[in-house]
């Protein structure tokens, strides 16, 4: 038995041995195979020093003529790192890698760090090394995957083992991006600087050594404000390491920053550098810069020199109303292509910021969004084009909020108006009682739909922002009036046509899809129709003003100019153009008291809308079916009354066509001291009860047309006018 018992014992053990032997190779095996599957294409690191050949890409107009050339090779001057100043060094390190001496490829600390101020401290910082930064940079593709993470992990311990600190710093200087084909600070400083590196001053230093963090987001022409903002961050950086003093750290901030560039080489700049900033984030910045792309784009050379040269001569005439700059856009409403875009009146002037694009930074549009408020008031049948508002010095109550009170430009009222004149000639009292009925967040929803993507929360917002008080880009303001345009279809903007690679293949090739409609074509023919009237306008424009394009009535056009008076807009539409023109100062100081509605932006506007319709056929909007032309009462907006009428006739949406008869005489309380009538929560001794000539706006307040006011008959200014509140 002992013998049997001593067998089983015996077996037991050879079974547990095979089970570890079997569960051994279960687990070497598939680890064997992934690191040979992960390993086959692994770089050697040895292949840091040295380079691959790549193809120059192109840019190109709509009609094949090159406007910029991305440089293949990559601009490179090698620089030994005893050469490399000081102050680079330390810029970088600062940045980039604190911990860079102490830590063997990978620092914890800084990753930790990095992850604090990013989330807590909400300011940027990386995590990654100079090491794996050089490894990512030379070695690698930007693809995020886990492989990629775990070679890298490799490669930047063998980095480690087989190169001194010194070398890898040196490497990392020579083989980092630095935006575009600049690669290694030798290339960045002659390329941004026009300097060699030694000469680069610390104020300079700070600049390059934030850009590897990301090249085209920090790039110093396309967005030379973020640029200057990553230069203060770096040299915050270097103050809290001790690596600066205060006093340097603020001389550095007050440096001068000239950056350079051939003026030969570029056309359309800010058109160029704002469709390679797309491209990059869609293809990474190696494919765009060293793939050989053929890239053809929307732009129209001829319309956008033709642009660039009427906004530098026309703003050249405006200094004296302290306007130094200014900025357009056109548009095909159809297909949402950009034809001409004009970021400033030249990209190269430093004493304007010339490189920093108006076109796609926030700018206030003041009175130029209101064709979206009616728009919204008429497609919901709040109000219609013959609604009848009482322009007159009005309050409204806000809860938990100050009393707003509006005033007109040049603080004069023209008392009943309908939505049409009030829209032609843009008057704020009927446009806040607008939004008052339509809504914040109905506005906000229109407004978002037709292509305004900065309104998001309609808490974040009051009454204002009918009057421009929400700030915008000039790229949307184009999408959103081409939705008016195209017949209440959204197409959004379009800047490429095709993209080839080397070898012939085709990347992307413009498609032309329709668009989503999110405004009714009834509605945007009723603004439009206002908009080019220019009756309408003519109580405060004049007729033949700037806003008509002399031989095409069916131009459309809106004035805006903010109550500070810092942006002065004029935007206008055709079926087949939309054109937007602004004028203003970068640094947003105020422009002088003359600029208006017809001076500043109109003229370069109405130069480039002539341009463009030159030779071209007019097309006027054909009426749509669910739309019809109506007689009605001046007074009330609708049905002429029995009893008579001055009537006009006006469009309409069948849904709401005016089917009321509304009396013009009514009996309304009268305050015999003053004359006017009482209004709702007034409490008044001396009143009797009159017959006038007495309406309801769209406000529901009464206005009385014959009661004998006893003011100054020679005022238009509203001082001696009684204020209406209105609770919201």
């Amino acid at each position: 038995m002992a013998g049997t018992n001593n067998k089983k014992k015996i077996d037991i053990r050879g079974i547990t041995k095979n089970r570890f032997l079997v569960i051994g190779l279960a687990v070497l095996i598939p680890f064997v195979i992934f690191m040979a599957f992960l390993l086959k294409d692994m770089p050697n690191p040895r292949s840091l020093t040295s380079d691959i050949y790549p193809e120059n890409s192109q840019i190109m107009d709509r009609n094949g003529k090159l406007i910029y050339e991305i440089f293949s090779e990559k601009r490179r001057n090698i620089v030994k790192i005893d050469d490399v100043p000081e102050r680079l060094v330390k810029a970088t390190l600062a940045v980039e890698d604190a911990n860079f001496y102490s830590h063997i490829g990978f620092d914890l600390r800084g990753i930790v760090r990095g992850l604090f101020r990013t989330l807590v401290q909400k300011r940027l910082q990386g995590g990654s090394t100079i090491t794996q930064q050089l490894v990512k940079n030379a070695l690698l593709t930007p693809e995020r995957t886990w492989t990629r993470k775990v070679k890298e992990a490799l490669l930047t311990v063998s980095t480690e083992v087989l190169y001194t600190k010194k070398q890898i710093l040196e490497m990392y200087f020579n083989q980092t991006p630095y935006g575009g084909t600049l690669w290694g600070v030798g290339a960045a400083a002659k390329g941004i600087f026009n300097k060699e590196v030694k000469d680069l001053t610390t104020g300079e230093a700070a600049l390059l050594a934030g850009l590897p963090g990301s090249p085209t987001r920090y790039s110093p022409f396309a967005h030379p404000d973020a640029a200057k903002k990553r230069q203060e961050l770096v040299l915050t950086r270097m103050r809290e390491l001790d690596y600066i003093t205060e006093d340097e750290k603020l001389a550095a901030e007050k440096e001068p920053l000239n950056y350079y560039i051939n003026k030969d080489e570029i056309v359309a700049p800010h058109f160029v550098f704002y469709v390679k900033e797309m491209l990059v984030e869609k293809y990474g910045a190696k494919l765009v810069n060293e793939g050989g792309l053929k890239i053809t784009t929307t732009l129209d050379s001829n319309v956008q020199e033709m642009m660039q040269h009427t906004i530098a001569s026309e703003t050249t005439k405006l200094a004296k109303q302290k306007i130094s700059n200014g900025a357009g856009l056109v548009t095909e409403p159809k297909t949402g292509q950009i034809l001409a875009m004009v970021g400033s009146k030249d990209f190269f002037a430093n004493d304007i910021e010339g490189k920093f694009n108006v076109t796609t930074a926030l700018r206030q549009p003041g009175s130029s969004i209101k064709p979206l408020n009616y728009a919204t008031g008429i497609e919901m049948g709040k109000v219609t084009a013959a609604t009848i508002f009482d322009d007159s010095p009005t309050c409204f109550k806000v809860e938990n909020q100050k009393m707003y009170c509006p005033t007109n430009y040049g603080g004069r009222y023209s008392g009943i108006q309908s939505l049409r004149n009030s829209l032609g000639n843009s008057l704020n009292i009927p446009a806040v009682k607008t939004i008052q009925l339509v809504g914040l967040e109905n506005f906000v929803a229109t407004a978002s739909a037709m292509g305004i993507s900065t309104y998001k929360d309609p808490s974040l917002y009051g009454l204002s922002i009918t009057l421009g008080g929400g700030e915008v880009m000039m790229t949307e303001m184009n999408t959103a009036f081409g939705v008016f345009a195209n017949g209440g279809i959204r197409q959004n903007l379009v800047s490429v046509l095709n993209i080839t690679d080397r070898h012939g293949k085709v990347l992307e090739s413009y498609q032309d899809i329709p668009g989503e409609r999110v405004l009714s074509r009834d509605t945007s023919f009723i603004i439009t129709d206002i908009l080019s009237d220019d009756g309408s306008r003519s109580m405060v424009f004049g007729r033949g003003s700037l806003l008509t394009i002399k031989g095409h009535p069916e131009v459309s056009a809106k004035t805006g100019t903010t109550n500070d008076l810092r942006d002065n807009w004029t935007i206008g539409y055709t079926p087949d153009f939309v054109t937007t023109v602004w004028v203003g100062n970068n640094d947003n100081s105020k422009m002088g008291y003359l600029v208006s509605g017809t001076t500043g932006a109109a003229p370069i506007w109405n130069k480039v809308m002539t341009y463009l319709l030159k030779d071209k056929p007019v097309k006027k909007p054909v009426v749509p079916v669910d739309v019809q032309k109506i007689a009605v009462c001046n007074f009330t907006g609708e049905l002429p009354p029995e009893a008579g009428c001055d009537s006009h006739y006006e469009y309409f949406k069948k849904e709401y066509s005016p089917t009321k008869r509304l009396p013009i005489k009514n009996n309304v309380l009268i305050d015999k001291d003053t004359n006017r009538i009482v209004k709702d929560g007034e409490v008044k001794t001396n009143v009797e009860w009159q017959e006038h000539q007495a309406v309801r706006d769209a406000s529901g307040v009464w206005v009385c047309l014959d009661c004998p006011l006893n003011i100054n008959p020679g005022d238009t200014t509203g001082s001696q006018l009684p204020t209406t509140i209105i609770n919201q």
